[in-house]
């Protein structure tokens, strides 16, 4: 049986229906689809796109299992826009529909009636301008879940050798990361990371490699107590469980493939140290994915590219999706196999 998807398809006024619809129209044989978003708009980016399926709209996800499955059909559940969309501009009284998609779709999952979430982009700053408080997905999703701790990776692939970047600080102003890193929190990072890795990746005994915080891993304390007070600890208590955990490692220099073909993983401190590396061997064809919480969820590497979408259509390329998709499905495989 092929993995129950469903993808949710972001900004409106962005790239996000359309890269949907197309990774699920070529993507068949990878999974089961059900699309989440406005059907009026998926219907016209569907037939600007010169699709020959057809929208079928069902009312809500519990539906789906019952969809005789016809791929001259394309799956989608309503979620009705409050005012039509211009492609490039977005508008925040269309915020609340946007996160309903995200609502339905983590129902759904938490209820097994779906086996994995990918998540088009979304625009984060529209969604506050609307009055609704939102950080980012990785964060919503752990708030909408009740899940204490999540972890941030993102994979350069779906392939089993790409590399995976992990975070132990997401969305965090770089002021506040050193004092984010404490022995309890690098340690349950590395905690899920491990876990996730043998659950949802099927990695018998994963390597993760750490970096340090600070230039040449704190340089024995001339420049940062981090590495010595927090992150070698924490190293060794992993050591401890019996892990393949090693580090800290200099940032600037972890990153060569001597280093590399030794990891699963590579756990950076924060998101402009180990994120720029991994999207400049691969964007546009990796992976956001969310480790820690109760279902899986992975994403695009990108953002909404409203310049792109105000272009007109048949412009945006749907590689990350599909990676996503990929990913999804292979992690949907190995939790029912673990």
């Amino acid at each position: 049986m092929l993995p129950r998807i469903a993808i949710t398809c972001g900004e409106p006024a962005g790239i996000g229906p359309e890269i949907s619809l197309l990774a699920a129209v070529n993507h068949r044989e990878l999974a089961d689809f059900v699309l989440l978003g406005d059907a009026a708009q998926l219907k016209t980016v569907a037939s600007g796109l010169q699709l020959k399926e057809t929208v079928q709209v069902i009312q809500s996800l519990q539906q789906f299992e019952m969809v005789e499955k016809n791929h001259q059909h394309i799956v989608v559940v309503d979620c009705p826009l409050a005012v039509p969309v211009t492609p490039g501009q977005t508008n925040p009284l269309n915020a609340p529909a946007v996160l309903q998609t995200l609502d339905l779709a983590i129902a759904a999952a938490m209820a097994n009636e779906i086996d994995a979430i990918v998540t088009a982009p979304l625009q984060k700053s529209v969604i506050n301008e609307s009055g609704l408080h939102f950080t980012g997905h990785t964060e919503y999703l752990a708030e909408k879940t009740q899940t204490e701790h999540v972890v941030m990776m993102l994979a350069a692939g779906s392939e089993a050798n790409s590399l995976r970047v992990a975070l132990a600080t997401t969305h965090l102003a770089l002021k506040d990361v050193s004092a984010a890193i404490t022995q309890n929190n690098l340690f349950k990072t590395i905690e899920i990371i491990h876990h996730d890795l043998q659950s949802r990746f099927g990695l018998t005994n994963p390597r993760i490699l750490v970096t340090g915080l600070n230039p040449h891993a704190g340089e024995g304390g001339y420049l940062g107590r981090e590495e010595i007070d927090v992150i070698t600890p924490v190293i060794t208590q992993a050591k401890e469980r019996g892990w393949k955990v090693s580090g800290p490692y200099p940032a600037d220099t972890l990153f060569q493939p001597k280093y590399l073909q030794q990891a699963d993983c590579v756990l950076a401190m924060y998101h402009d140290q180990g994120l720029p590396v991994l999207k400049f061997s691969s964007f546009g064809q990796g992976v956001n994915i969310t480790l820690g919480l109760p279902l899986i969820r992975t994403s695009v590497d990108h953002g909404t590219a409203l310049d792109l979408a105000a272009q007109g259509l048949g412009r945006a390329d749907f590689s990350s999706m599909t990676a996503a998709i990929k990913v999804a499905a292979q992690m949907a495989a190995h939790k029912a196999a673990h």
